[in-house]
């Protein structure tokens, strides 16, 4: 499970959650990760999240694996997190649809042409109808993003050596969601081009916003992972891949109305997943402030307010994974005669609440960037108000997360 934490400071708040799991029978690995991108806006580096994750791992005798993941990098900033990651999300979108080398287009047709015709996939109800045309343009749309993500596992594996590291690949930024096929074909030049791939992160049906319950249609989601499933079952003794390689879902926090699907595929296959939770601790410390009332709600307002001033600015890096409409934004004036609970109850995710209010929530997913800015007030206040932040970081994790998409009866 990806845990993502903005500020890292809720590092033994997060894996409270993950030990109440071990304790309920589920095994989960914690992945503490934050991107480039976050690091530069916060004012943080790699070694940050590092220190986070093995602080919390002590304070709390965690004697389980774990890891730090260098999340969403390529070659123009891999080696700022070589030293403290041991799990490296290599994002090669840019390279998506880019046409590959002629020769190298060619090699890869006819290496995989062995399975033009129907192919009989395990857990795959109908057979899949394969031809030459399809191979040619599957490796014509993502065979150099594959051959990308190769120099970038090379280039960590030279720096960490062989086996001590987690690669996952992600092509979730593609425009459209992988068909069987495509997913098929993707592994065998993952395979080609030597990366032990322990997770793989595809595009899905539907629109994955941040901090929000999914859109889209939920059977055709499961319908896709379940195939997705099957596909990876089957290309691990096809190809020769890791044995526990598993799907990844970007952008999966809070997608509560498809969390029944995929509990139910991974039971099916007896599948293990990645589930990236991202910012969502964030967002529950700013209910943990809002919360404690005084100082600390003063600053989700002021945060809030300030965020609402600079919309463009902070909407346009996240424009394709959010649904912001700006009329349903309360005015900082509302927000200003907000006691604590009523903040709380605008930001948390509990659709049965009816002053819950999903653009709220996604504005303020966006605003850490404000936050940051306030430096010592916000991360004082963030150690100030622990006690109130801290179960709500964990019931969120535990409680949302880890009970719906394992199984875990209440």
């Amino acid at each position: 499970m990806g845990i993502g934490d903005r500020f890292c400071r809720q590092g033994k708040a997060q894996l409270d959650a993950i030990v109440k799991a071990k304790e309920s029978g589920i095994e989960i690995v914690p992945v503490w990760n934050k991107s480039h991108r976050e690091h530069g806006i916060i004012g943080t580096v790699p070694a940050d999240t590092r220190l986070e994750a093995d602080a919390a791992v002590r304070d709390r005798a965690w004697s389980g694996a774990y890891y730090v993941d260098a999340d969403h990098i390529n070659l123009s900033n891999v080696d700022l997190f070589v030293d403290s990651s041991d799990f490296f999300t290599l994002d090669v979108a840019d390279y998506i649809g880019q046409a590959p080398d002629a020769e190298d287009l060619k090699a890869f047709v006819e290496k995989n042409r062995k399975y033009v015709g129907s192919l009989e996939i395990a857990g795959i109800d109908e057979a899949i109808e394969i031809s030459r045309r399809d191979i040619e343009r599957i490796g014509g749309k993502f065979l150099l993003a594959v051959k990308e993500a190769g120099k970038i596992y090379r280039h960590i594996e030279q720096a960490k050596g062989k086996g001590n590291f987690i690669t996952e690949v992600s092509v979730d930024e593609s425009n459209e969601p992988q068909s069987p096929v495509e997913m098929l074909f993707i592994l065998s030049a993952i395979a080609d081009e030597g990366i032990p791939a322990q997770t793989i992160a595809p595009k899905f049906t539907g629109r994955f916003n941040k901090g929000v319950d999914y859109v889209g249609d939920a059977l055709q989601f499961a319908k896709e992972f379940n195939q997705d499933i099957a596909v990876i079952n089957f290309a691990i003794a096809e190809f020769a891949l890791p044995a526990n390689l598993k799907l990844s879902i970007h952008s999966g926090s809070d997608k509560f109305s498809i969390y029944a699907a995929i509990r139910d595929a991974l039971q099916k296959f007896d599948a293990g997943v990645h589930l990236k939770t991202a910012g969502t601790t964030w967002l529950e410390e700013l209910i943990g402030l809002a919360m404690a009332e005084g100082e600390g709600l003063e600053i989700a307002k002021d945060i809030y307010a300030g965020a609402l001033a600079r919309y463009d600015e902070l909407c346009k890096p996240y424009a394709t994974v959010i649904d912001i409409d700006k009329a349903l934004l309360p005015t900082p004036d509302e927000v200003g005669k907000w006691a604590g609970a009523a903040f709380a109850a605008a930001l948390r995710h509990d659709q049965s609440c009816a002053a819950y209010n999903l653009h709220f929530r996604q504005m303020l997913h966006l605003s850490y960037k404000i936050a940051a800015e306030m430096q010592g007030r916000f991360l004082d206040a963030l150690a100030k108000y622990e006690d109130t932040i801290a179960p709500n970081v964990s019931d969120n994790i535990y409680e949302r997360h880890i009970r719906p998409v394992f199984g875990i009866a209440g």
